[in-house]
């Protein structure tokens, strides 16, 4: 690759509309020209959680403003680009339509090449947005939906080590935040309130002790807390309590499992970089208990900025200039997919799922 790639971002798969332009230097530097983030939050509030429909709806309202403030902001014109990479999945499948449907009409209107971008892609390499992280590297991704454990070999080089058998990190998060009685969405507010908390007032199960693999479970975690949410929280400071046990309990599973994956991956890369993504990622706790847990391995340690840890369109922009640069791109027949595990391989030889009519989940 002889010049930069300047690449339109686009990203609808939950209840975020993103847009960014983000531009790829020949050496790997990344620069973010715009990065345009419409959040939903007050149009699901109402319903304590993500409402499909609304999210979608909204998106179709929202995205042709939001793409072209992005493109102001980067003072660029569709010309200009070299090319547009949309989410094409996971995520609630009729927000991923309206986002890859639109990407697909930029690109055939300005005449250049689309790019299908796995969200959880975009994910895996939102940390060179802030900092160098060269392949091969071992990532945690850990969001509302997703919670697993992969070596990173290069573009699209996924190998999986650990999945969520259950409910993701983030998901308990919320739902517990929820059982509490905190505003939607949830996590933020629980970390705020587990500042104030003892963290060993009341004890939590540990999920999957008798396993010795890297799967995560956060099932049992959530009904728990929730039954002491419900039987012992009377005051502010149980509440707290109750918050920073959640907190430290995850972190905790997340540091286990991590730990694992680590002893694992060094047997095979003498390059030890661990990356964390998502965003739980922008928990501090969590960062901060995976950083000490990498450090005691010899692991360096990367995670995004934390405003690109959430849901956001210059990953996606980044992920797409990245599969760009390889020569790899999209026809405009591509097809928004619910599921599309990053180890596809894996996700269908031994599904932590049981594989749907939808596909294989991660």
């Amino acid at each position: 690759m002889a010049s930069s790639l300047t690449v339109l971002g686009i990203e609808t798969s939950c209840d975020e509309t993103a847009a960014a332009v983000v531009r790829r230097a020949p050496d790997g530097a990344v620069e973010v020209l715009s990065s345009v983030v419409a959040s939903q939050i007050q149009e699901h509030a109402p319903y304590g959680g993500v409402v499909p429909e609304i999210a979608a709806r909204s998106h179709v309202e929202g995205i042709d403003g939001i793409v072209r403030e992005a493109m102001r902001e980067a003072g660029v014109g569709f010309d200009s680009l070299d090319g547009v990479a949309a989410t094409a999945g996971p995520g609630l499948v009729g927000g991923v339509m309206v986002g890859l449907s639109f990407g697909k009409a930029v690109a055939l209107a300005a005449g250049k090449p689309l790019v299908a971008v796995n969200h959880l892609e975009g994910h895996a390499v939102s940390a060179r947005l802030g900092a160098k992280a060269a392949y091969p590297f071992l990532l945690l991704l850990v969001s509302g939906g997703h919670c697993q454990l992969l070596s990173v070999e290069g573009v699209g080089l996924c190998k999986r080590y650990g999945s969520t058998i259950d409910d993701a990190a983030g998901e308990a998060f919320d739902k517990i935040a929820k059982a509490l009685g905190l505003p939607y969405p949830g996590g933020p507010h629980l970390e705020r309130l587990a500042e104030g908390g003892d963290p060993s007032r009341f004890p939590l199960p540990r999920a999957l002790l008798g396993h010795q693999g890297c799967d995560f479970s956060f099932s049992g975690l959530k009904t728990a807390a929730a039954r002491v949410a419900q039987a012992a929280v009377k005051t502010d400071q149980d509440r707290a309590d109750l918050c920073a046990s959640v907190q430290a309990a995850i972190a905790r599973q997340l540091a286990e499992r991590s730990d694992r994956a680590m002893a694992r991956y060094a047997a095979h890369h003498p390059h030890r970089l661990f990356v964390v993504a998502g965003g739980v990622a922008a928990n501090r706790t969590v960062r901060r208990v995976l950083e000490e847990t990498a450090a005691a391995r010899g692991f360096a340690f990367v995670a995004p900025p934390l405003k690109y840890c959430t849901d956001n369109a210059a990953m996606i922009a980044l992920a797409g200039a990245e599969r760009l640069a390889e020569g790899l791109v999209s026809g405009l027949d591509v097809a928004a997919r619910p599921r599309w595990p990053l180890d596809e391989a894996a996700a269908l030889a031994d599904p932590t799922h049981k594989p749907g009519r939808k596909g294989a989940k991660a």
